[in-house]
């Protein structure tokens, strides 16, 4: 038996939904459907946040949250910094609500 990877992030498929990011800077609301990422959605509407490896292990993409549940997927946060809800890797987390607000 093969001990898991802890440094590969959970993208956990199937336990997708689909719910509502607002850009902060912009005012912008964006739906984020099944199967896309945040980042992806927001590369679509011409925001432009950095990324690299988008699988939630090299921390570019960090993105603060003003308002909502973060379900994370990233493998570089610690419980505590989980737990705080005031940031994410828009790469491969997503809401564990109906919507977020982003620090964009």
């Amino acid at each position: 038996m093969t001990e898991p990877d802890l440094a590969v992030a959970d993208p956990r498929p199937g336990h997708d939904t689909t719910f509502e990011v607002t850009v902060a800077s912009t005012g912008d609301v964006l739906q984020v459907p099944p199967g896309r990422s945040v980042l992806e959605v927001l590369e679509d509407a011409g925001l432009a946040p950095l990324s690299s490896c988008r699988e939630g292990t090299c921390g570019t993409c960090e993105t603060g949250v003003l308002d909502g549940v973060v379900d994370h997927r990233d493998s570089l946060l610690t419980e505590q910094e989980r737990a705080a809800q005031d940031t994410m890797f828009v790469c491969v987390s997503r809401a564990a609500g109906p919507r977020l607000h982003l620090d964009l």
